[in-house]
């Protein structure tokens, strides 16, 4: 008897345990504020400072980034272009230009599909409250070959003006590092 309560109290504590160590969802922000609209925010010029991060922690580039923003469509069904320009701290530079599409039917907060030139599929995110989610595969070029790496990215509005971003990337289940962001509207 006391073997099947020791076994079923450690069960328990395990169960405990992992629940404890989910990650987090976009609908764990859903009464946050202040409330994001990636139309509204992203929409005009915005400036971002950034760093890539390895596992170990360690700055390996800093970045700026220029967004030029702009949105067409009806309501519900807008799509949104984003116009980056990336500079990398050793002077190198990148663009990339997503296309986003708000997916209709899903009311004032929403899902979107986005696609870029270096990203592998569709990027597949979420708004809630202050929060936005997006998963993708992006096509990285890395000393001199590509590979395909996973992102896990999350972005916090703070205010009117600033928003939080951080990534996640990793390869076959493995963390390759982070991306850490902050986004300032003009």
């Amino acid at each position: 008897m006391k073997r099947r309560l020791l076994l079923a109290g450690t069960a328990a504590l395990g169960a405990t345990t992992l629940a404890g160590c989910a990650s987090p969802t976009v609908a764990d922000y859903e009464g946050e504020k202040p409330q994001l609209d990636l139309r509204r925010y992203f929409n005009g010029t915005v400036d971002a400072w950034g760093v890539f991060t390895d596992r170990s922690g360690k700055v390996v580039k800093r970045f700026t980034v220029v967004m030029n923003c702009s949105w067409t469509g009806e309501p519900g069904r807008e799509v949104g272009v984003l116009d980056e320009d990336f500079v990398y701290s050793d002077g190198t530079k990148q663009k990339r230009i997503w296309t986003l599409k708000r997916q209709p039917g899903v009311g004032a907060q929403g899902r979107y599909i986005g696609t870029a030139g270096d990203v592998v599929g569709e990027a597949q995110g979420e708004e809630r409250g202050n929060a936005f989610y997006w998963g993708y595969y992006l096509d990285l070029p890395v000393d001199g070959r590509n590979i395909v790496v996973r992102f896990d990215d999350w972005m916090y509005q703070m205010d009117d003006r600033v928003m939080l971003n951080r990534a996640t990337m990793s390869k076959w289940g493995v963390k390759l590092g982070e991306v850490t962001l902050s986004f300032t509207r003009r």
